[in-house]
């Protein structure tokens, strides 16, 4: 997830799409030459950080500092760098790369804790327990059916995020307002800017596209992937409340590890770091949401800037935080301790009254 988000994968990543841009504009009748192609692909990796430092302390705009420094470094591909293009180009349509990327990743890290977890559900199918009400003894579950529980929340968020990866659509090359004027010409017709749109989105990996859009896709598309991580996040913090609760009974206890401390003050205390530290992350995403709401209810016409500043926070972090909250998931799963003897112990003296 780090390497996702990190400045490497997105620089190349908006370089990478110049490339295809102007591959695509070849093909429908521009006049670039296949050396200047050539010569972006061989300087895709080799980005001088300090460079575009430099430049973006002059211009205070980001995408041109990368398109001088891409120019200096590609003398002969300079005149065809972002030909027709708006900075959008480059800026959203990465970050539907990356969001895809970041997606599926957490789809296969999703699996993974909902196979574990599926595994401790049918183990401990017959074993009978105590439920609970209120947080008051109500009848009697299983220990098998109540983890069933947190496992269908899973099952949720899984089809959510498969709705979600599916779904993605790609900006494309749209231009400066949404309506490929400026592609309309350089190409001189509108046969071909519709090619150049599909063919853009091939080459990125996209099938679909945004019939409309400003010059940026919709923001309620980030806003119904915070809310697809939120999700998870809530499945998250139900699971960790109640295996926090559970310890606290003596039941079922997350691992602890034999040089593990729990307490710097009282050495015999087992604290359930793993599940804590899943319910504070799950506090953060959950409330990272909100930042696309807001975002998405307060664009104004075809694009205003203040989608941009908190989204490069809070975007990644809500991502990271997700991938952090499933590794603590998976952990804590695979080495959950179920004590059989409290458990037993709980359900005879709750029967009489049951």
């Amino acid at each position: 997830m780090l390497r996702i988000f990190s400045p490497d994968h997105r620089y190349q990543t908006w370089r990478k799409l110049w490339v295809v841009l102007a591959e695509a504009e070849r093909e429908l009748g521009v006049p670039i030459r296949a050396a200047q192609i050539g010569e972006l692909k061989k300087n895709i990796e080799s980005i001088d950080y300090d460079a575009v430092r430099r430049e973006e302390e002059k211009l205070k705009h980001d995408v041109m500092a990368h398109i001088r420094v891409y120019a200096s470094q590609c003398p002969k591909a300079a005149p065809i760098i972002h030909l027709g293009a708006t900075s959008m180009y480059v800026v959203d349509n990465a970050d539907l790369i990356l969001t895809r990327d970041a997606l599926m990743l957490i789809q296969r890290q999703l699996v993974n804790v909902i196979d574990v977890l599926a595994k401790f559900t049918q183990k401990f199918a017959g074993e009978p327990t105590v439920a609970f009400t209120h947080f008051q003894p109500a009848q009697f579950t299983t220990v098998g059916r109540r983890a069933a529980l947190w496992l269908q929340d899973l099952l949720i968020d899984l089809e959510e995020i498969e709705s979600r990866i599916k779904g993605l659509r790609f900006l494309g090359a749209k231009g400066a307002t949404g309506t490929q004027a400026s592609f309309l010409n350089l190409l001189g017709s509108e046969e071909k800017v519709r090619k150049l749109d599909k063919s853009v989105a091939k080459r990125m990996g996209f099938n679909g596209l945004f019939p409309v859009t400003g010059q940026t896709y919709s923001r309620k598309i980030d806003s119904q992937i915070y809310n697809t991580l939120s999700g998870i996040a809530e499945s998250a913090h139900k699971f960790s409340n109640d295996l926090r609760l559970l310890q606290h009974k003596g039941e079922i206890q997350e691992p602890f590890g034999k040089k593990q401390v729990g307490s710097s003050a009282m050495a015999y205390k087992q604290n359930p770091m793993k599940t804590e530290r899943m319910t504070s992350l799950s506090r953060l995403v959950m409330v990272l949401s909100q930042n696309g709401s807001f975002t998405a209810a307060n664009q104004w016409f075809e694009r205003t800037l203040d989608d941009s500043a908190g989204k490069r926070i809070a975007f990644p972090e809500a991502f990271l935080a997700v991938d952090a909250i499933l590794g603590l998931f998976h952990t804590t799963v695979s080495g959950l301790l179920v004590h059989r003897d409290v458990i037993r112990a709980n359900v005879e003296r709750e029967l009489p009254f049951i």
